[in-house]
């Protein structure tokens, strides 16, 4: 007699309630309290995570983003190599924690002689991994609960996110634009602070302001008379500036970088940040630095030893040998920040002649591989739908991936939530990229062009 295979009523009766009585108790003992940190809430969205992933799941032209498409110098590349294949076992292990001896040495050589200080390489260096952290070791270090922290918008957007993560509070305050000269594109320079405004945002509970120059995403470089302004400010109330200028070797038109931190009165409350990412187009080697007073820094290597702890040595090594041969070419027409700069600003006029041809108005940079460009005249692409919570620049450079190919970031995404608004008609392009790269964007613009007038 031939049995049929499979589970008895029995054994299956027996499984099912096995199966409940497993679902029951899993059931009881899920969690059931909050996990996340009061400070986490509302920050779990990033504009480059959500805009990174659309631009990944179809094909683009990626001017979006900000790093470059081509390869370091080659002298970077041969000094980071000589670090992983040399003789020298140690630089694949742990270095100082605070940082490789040869590149907070050289840091201290070229950034004392910049900025008019002696520089002690162990207590006025400190090297992070990347101006990221930086930032993060400025916010965690030197804000408390209650403080308030004066933010210029446009902003990069982690600023904010870090001082609530702190605790402290946000105050923002705008550059405003000036009507550009007749018969001229505006520019960077024609964003300027309020000195009234400026001035009313200080208060006894002010801790620190946050300066970024060259702006990203603006790339205004602000002027001496303009640092000056700051300076006086945070010298009267007894506020401390942390000034990110990790773009400061990429300026054009003749322009000159000021470093808020030489200005009197200023050394003693600066903490001045860098990024090789930036400065060598390295991004992904995520080396930065912090410059500063050692009553600033050694707070900010409480915060770095008990988190990050250590950078790479590998990296850190190949740096300090690329700064080292930038300190012997500085100001020469072999520095290869003289080179970077006048490739860059030739890449920047091509960019903004293609963008005004097809009907684009940018905002003429000084400074950064970024411009900020008005797309008004295309609006009629995308209907405007003013009961959404997503900004409409937002909205726009969605449509632009999916059905034009063409990657963008919302200048809406650099502004506090009260001002998005007002200037969600303007998008972000990064002209850092090869020339293959910018062909393909300037054959999307053109062929949209054409499809606008009806060609």
């Amino acid at each position: 007699m031939l049995r049929r295979s499979g589970l008895s009523l029995g054994q299956y009766f027996l499984r099912r309630k096995n199966r409940a009585g497993f679902s029951w108790y899993f059931n009881k003992t899920k969690m059931s309290r909050l996990v996340q940190a009061r400070r986490l809430e509302g920050m779990d969205k990033n504009i480059w995570v959500e805009f990174v992933k659309l631009a990944a799941t179809y094909p683009t032209v990626n001017l979006g983003q900000g790093f470059p498409d081509f390869p370091p110098p080659d002298f970077v590349k041969e000094a980071f190599m000589k670090a992983v294949g040399g003789e020298n076992i140690m630089l694949h292990q742990y270095t100082r924690a605070f940082g490789h001896p040869a590149l907070v040495t050289i840091l201290a050589r070229f950034f004392g002689k910049l900025l008019g200080q002696e520089l002690d390489p162990l207590t006025n260096v400190l090297v992070t991994v990347g101006a990221y952290e930086a930032l993060f070791c400025c916010f965690q270090a030197l804000v408390d609960e209650g403080d308030e922290v004066i933010i210029i918008e446009p902003f990069f957007d982690c600023y904010e996110p870090m001082v609530k993560m702190a605790g402290g509070t946000p105050v923002f305050i705008q550059l405003r634009p000036k009507a550009a000269e007749a018969g001229k594109l505006m520019s960077s320079r024609d964003w300027q602070l309020d000195p009234a405004e400026l001035a009313s945002r200080f208060t006894e509970r002010t801790k620190a302001i946050v300066l970024n120059s060259p702006n990203n995403p603006l790339g205004k470089v602000f002027t001496r008379e303009e640092m000056e302004l700051i300076a006086d400010l945070c010298v009267k109330h007894d506020v401390l500036c942390f000034s990110d200028e990790v773009y400061e070797w990429i300026v054009y038109d003749g322009k000159e970088h000021f470093r808020i931190a030489s200005l009197p009165g200023m050394w003693d409350r600066t903490i001045t940040i860098g990024s090789a990412g930036k400065t060598f187009s390295a991004t992904g080697w995520k080396v930065g630095w912090t410059l500063g007073p050692d009553r600033l820094l050694k707070h900010l290597r409480t915060v770095h030893q008990n988190s990050v702890y250590h950078c790479p040595t590998a990296a850190q090594e190949a740096v300090a040998q690329a700064f080292q041969r930038e300190f012997d070419n500085y100001g020469k027409p072999d520095s290869y920040f003289v080179q970077l700069a006048q490739e860059l600003q030739q890449k920047r006029d091509w960019l903004v002649r293609r963008l005004v041809a097809g009907g684009m108005k940018p905002i003429v940079p000084e400074g950064t591989y970024f411009l900020m460009a008005d797309f008004s005249e295309f609006k009629s692409e995308v209907p405007d739908l003013p009961d959404s919570d997503e900004p409409y620049d937002s909205r726009f450079i969605k449509w632009m991936i999916i059905n034009k190919g063409l990657v963008a970031i919302p200048v809406s995404a650099f502004y506090s939530t009260p001002h998005k608004r007002n200037f969600d008609h303007l998008i972000r392009f990064c002209f850092a990229k090869e020339e293959a790269t910018l062909k393909a964007a300037e054959d999307i613009l053109q062929q949209w062009s054409l499809e606008k007038t009806g060609q």
